[in-house]
């Protein structure tokens, strides 16, 4: 059974950090993109990182511009997200997802992406 489960979330004020961890089990995590998503209430689920198989390819989305880095620990099976400088605009909750790929790329549309976390709450205040 594949299990995804996010870990890091919860209230912060502006300007603040937190760090997101994705721990996965039950699947080959080398044969995976991750990527964290993230949804506000009435908002569009969007792409907020995500990093390849190899951990060679990253992507962010372009509200990130520096502020996010995400990483991945193969030995720990686990993705990593850290979030420095964040805004109130950054409240939603957050989701990692794992999509299989051949290649080592990452892929933007969440319709991609195989398994899903249950997601975890980011507030920030202002």
């Amino acid at each position: 059974q594949v299990q995804l489960v996010e870990s890091g979330g919860g209230l912060v004020q502006a300007g603040g950090s937190l760090r997101l961890s994705c721990a996965a089990s039950g699947l080959t995590f080398s044969n995976y993109a991750v990527g964290w998503f993230r949804q506000a209430p009435g908002r569009e689920r969007e792409l907020v990182a995500a990093i390849s198989r190899n951990g060679v390819v990253r992507m962010y989305g372009d509200f990130v511009k520096g502020r996010f880095t995400i990483s991945r620990d193969s030995a720990k099976n686990t993705v990593y997200m850290q979030m420095n400088s964040l805004k109130f605009e950054d409240t939603a909750v957050y989701y990692c997802a794992a999509d299989y790929v051949v290649g080592d790329y990452v892929r933007r549309i969440h319709t991609n992406y195989k398994y899903w976390g249950q997601g975890t709450q980011v507030t920030v205040s202002s």
